[in-house]
């Protein structure tokens, strides 16, 4: 485990986070940080995203921003330079985990079966995330997938939120969750930044209470 993936399971929940205006990103992570959440993983799912993680990282040095969504390897050289400190992405990709890993960037590729699993172990990966993990079978189906692989940590993604969020986090085997419902897409667009730290706010005390 390297040191970026030791602080987001320290963290315990990841902001999955879609904008569609970089110039949301500086007050996107003043929330985040005010609701105690100093991390970002801002998604290639928008046109923005690169400039959002240049932004983000640039305003707030003390948040750890990463890039998610990422589906190839220019869009990986477009994080890394952009300034982010990790790399997810929804599937296994070989060819962009091989970038990642000749690049000292930490990557968490998804997985959702256990060959996908086999594949990352054979590439020396035991952060993993699982993913969509409410449509494969929530928390039931990454205890049994997660079973036999004693070492390999996950972080499911798709389908969390407050009502599940403890439930995911009880499992010895999850490293952290990512999530979007404190960062609806919604919200950012509307400049609803005090929302958003209170729902950061909410996401943190679960995690403390569930991990007290």
């Amino acid at each position: 485990m390297n040191k970026i993936t030791d602080q987001l399971g320290q963290i315990g929940i990841i902001p999955v986070v879609a904008i569609d205006d970089a110039a949301s990103a500086e007050p996107l992570g003043r929330a985040l940080l005010d609701g105690g959440l100093p991390c970002a993983e801002i998604t290639f799912r928008t046109a923005a995203a690169a400039d959002a993680i240049q932004k983000m990282s640039a305003a707030h040095s003390n948040i750890l921003v990463g890039a998610g969504t990422v589906l190839t390897i220019e869009q990986a050289k477009q994080a890394k330079a952009a300034g982010a400190k990790f790399i997810v992405t929804p599937g296994f990709d070989a060819a962009v985990v091989d970038w990642c890993l000749a690049n000292e960037m930490p990557i968490t590729p998804g997985v959702m079966t256990p060959t996908d699993i086999n594949q990352a172990l054979a590439k020396g990966l035991n952060i993993l995330k699982f993913f969509p993990a409410e449509v494969a079978g929530g928390v039931k189906a990454l205890k049994a997938i997660g079973g036999p692989y004693v070492g390999v940590k996950f972080i499911p993604t798709g389908g969390i939120n407050a009502s599940n969020l403890a439930d995911y986090l009880s499992l010895p085997m999850v490293h952290a969750c990512g999530g979007s419902f404190m960062v609806e897409k919604q919200l950012i667009a509307a400049g609803k930044f005090d929302e958003i730290r209170d729902l950061a706010k909410m996401a943190v005390n679960i995690v403390r209470l569930t991990r007290s």
